[in-house]
């Protein structure tokens, strides 16, 4: 059964090239522009979830990551945060995401990451 994944991503074009190259490795991908699918995070059931620290008009991707983390029905659900941030590393770390992808981003990198937290 493929892994399913939560993308959600501040830019058209980086959600479908990211949605692209991950469907492309054989995953299932729920794409949004917005935050809306984590309302719904327990119906979709995701094996990882990839937010964009900069979501327009939504709280940051790391306050989004940190709510799924400090609720006991999701924290254990694997995030991933994606920012063109210098202080990644360190906003990652902040809201307890499993991982982080710096933008611009490398294809094999990020698919690494992916495979590593799904």
């Amino acid at each position: 059964m493929k892994k399913k994944i939560v993308l959600i991503q501040d830019n058209k074009d980086v959600l479908e090239v990211m949605e692209e190259i991950l469907e492309d490795e054989g995953f299932k991908v729920v794409p949004s522009l917005t935050t809306e699918p984590i309302d719904k995070i327990e119906d979709i059931d995701p094996d990882l979830v990839i937010v964009d620290d900069n979501i327009k008009g939504n709280k940051k991707g790391s306050k989004v990551i940190k709510e799924l983390k400090d609720d006991p029905q999701t924290e254990d659900l694997s995030a991933v945060l994606t920012s063109t941030a210098n202080d990644l590393p360190k906003t990652a770390r902040e809201c307890k995401a499993d991982d982080f992808i710096e933008k611009p981003f490398d294809i094999d990198h990020m698919v690494d990451v992916v495979k590593k937290n799904s």
